[in-house]
């Protein structure tokens, strides 16, 4: 009985050794494909956030250019006009400060992209 257990064992032993060879390249195949879709998922991702990005940037720039253009205009004219007369001073600050909005405007767009 003996000999007859270590041949079923020593079967077993080799049919495992030969199952576990032809699954195992197969598992191997099935990763290595799984790594590369997931790789092209990244890349993907990586590329909507690149989009993301520059469309951040593209906001925060332009709005900030409009707004230090605006405030540079409003500014003379503030200037030029409360040398005239002083009284129209606290006027012309609100259109400077109206002005400065813009570029807030372009930052409130940039954490809109962001968030979405």
């Amino acid at each position: 009985m003996k000999a007859r257990a270590k041949v079923i064992l020593l079967t077993l032993t080799f049919f495992t050794a030969i199952l576990a060879g032809l699954i195992l390249p197969i598992a191997a195949d099935g990763a290595v494909k799984s790594m590369e879709v997931q790789a092209a998922e990244v890349a993907a991702r990586a590329e909507i956030e690149l989009g993301k990005f520059l469309a951040m940037a593209l906001s925060v720039s332009v709005c900030s250019v409009a707004a230090g253009y605006a405030v540079g205009k409003i500014g003379v004219a503030a200037i030029a006009s409360a040398a005239e007369k002083p009284e129209v001073f606290g006027k012309t600050i609100i259109f400077a400060g109206l002005a400065e909005g813009i570029a807030i405007y372009g930052l409130l767009v940039a954490f809109l992209i962001w968030i979405s």
